[in-house]
This record gives C-alpha cells, structure tokens and sequence, in this order.
C-alpha cells in the first residue's frame, strides 16, 4: 500500500472520529492525530466542522495546534510556544518531519546548517541520523547526504496540506510554467521544420548529384564504340603499310 492511500485511510478515520465528537472530546482526537506515526496530512481534518466550535473556547489553543500541524513549522510553534500547549515527543518529532517537508518545497538542496538550525539539532550526525530514520525510512522523502558539501539533495518528497492563500499562487505557477512549455513546444515544432526542410535540400541535392553521375556514365559508354572502331582502324592502316613494305 504506498503512502497516498494510507494517507486517505488515516484521514477518513479521524474526520469520522471528530465528526461524532465535540467540545473536550475532540482534544484527544487533535493528539492523536498530530501524534501519528504515519499521517502528515491535515486539512481535511480540520475542515471538519466540530472543530470550529473549539474556537473562542478554552481549548481554542488545540484548535491552533491542528492548525500548526497543517501548515506550520518547527520554528512557527517555538515562536509561539506561550500560546500553545506542550507537545508530546510524538509530535514534536512529526512536526520536525513537516518541517523539512516545508523546507523541500522551495528548494531541492538544503544545508546543514540551515536543517540544523530550523530542526534544533546540535550536530550532523544527529541530523543524518534524523533524516535517515526519521524522514527517509519513514517514506516521506528520498535523497541523498552530501557530508562534503553538507548539504541533504531532495529527490522527492511528500506534499504538505496547501496553505490558506497558496492555491492562488500555485495556479499562477502553473500557468506561468504552462506558457512556457507552450513557447518551448513551438520552438521545438519550428526547428523540426527546419530540419525536415533541410533534410529535403539534401535529399534533392543527392538525386542531382545522382542524375549528373548516371548521365556522364551514359555519355562515357557511348562514346566507346567510337574510340574502339579507331583503334581498330589505325591497326588495320599498319598492317596494310607493312605488307606494302614487303
């Protein structure tokens, strides 16, 4: 089973779950789901319209949680860790896998330093170890370790939640990268061309070439008989010559 379909059997559950829950109740259906091993996907859960109703109450700061864990950072809950209850090591430790799925959306090659930095890690062996058993086992990102440029290459990796406003500016993205391929798609069509009518110039060079080959072996051929019936005649001459002599 690969990792979008769990992903959809994991979210049916908890949207079924919260939606037959309210009030206090849906506090433990926000941590487990945050804490789930196996789940980084979390907006269709907070669609859900119980959750609303957390809002404005005192276990609005849960609300805030889920919301984090849909389209926030590491670096997001430190910055408001005040306002937000404390998390379990479960989920601290999904959050830091959101993290760098958030980092690899913008670019393919992260540093060290910069992984270091954003996941609170205090060396690079503790971060290979985390990316290599918490990220790459995990399936949720593919890549290689770079020790001498210290860098993490991202081949692939899993799609985070869209964050409210994003929608809009993918779409722009992709009709951007639509009239470009569109642009390359007729240069590529135009050089085709050429190519097709430069391979008929050729073509039709050859067969000139061909004809003007095959009539001067014509021209030559006919002008044989002519040379041999000389050749013929200047022998006979000498003979003749000879039996005078005589």
């Amino acid at each position: 089973m690969d990792i979008e379909q769990k992903q959809a059997e994991f979210i049916d559950h908890f949207v079924k779950q919260a939606s037959a829950q309210k009030g206090t109740a849906l506090v433990s259906v926000i941590v487990e789901a945050t804490s789930h091993p196996s789940l980084f996907a979390f907006s269709e859960i907070l669609a859900v319209p119980t959750f609303a109703e957390l809002d404005g109450t005192e276990n609005s700061e849960y609300l805030e949680v889920l919301r984090l864990f849909a389209h926030g950072t590491w670096s997001d809950y430190k910055s408001n860790s005040g306002s937000l209850p404390q998390l379990v090591p479960d989920q601290v430790l999904k959050l830091k896998q959101l993290t760098v799925l958030t980092l690899a959306e913008t670019n393919k090659v992260l540093p060290y330093d910069q992984l270091m930095l954003e996941l609170d890690v205090t060396n690079v062996r503790e971060l290979e170890d985390f990316l290599i058993n918490e990220c790459m086992y995990a399936g949720i990102v593919r890549g290689k370790l770079d020790q001498l440029r210290r860098c993490f290459e991202i081949q692939f990796a899993t799609g985070r939640d869209l964050r409210p406003g994003q929608l809009g500016s993918m779409i722009e993205t992709l009709s951007n990268w639509l009239g470009t391929s569109d642009n390359l798609l007729i240069s590529i069509q135009d050089k085709i061309k050429w190519v097709d009518n430069m391979s008929e110039l050729d073509k039709k060079h050859r067969k000139e070439v061909e004809d003007k080959v095959e009539e001067l072996k014509k021209s030559i051929s006919a002008k044989l008989p002519t040379v041999s019936r000389l050749k013929l005649t200047s022998e006979g001459s000498k003979r003749s010559t000879l039996n005078l002599v005589e």
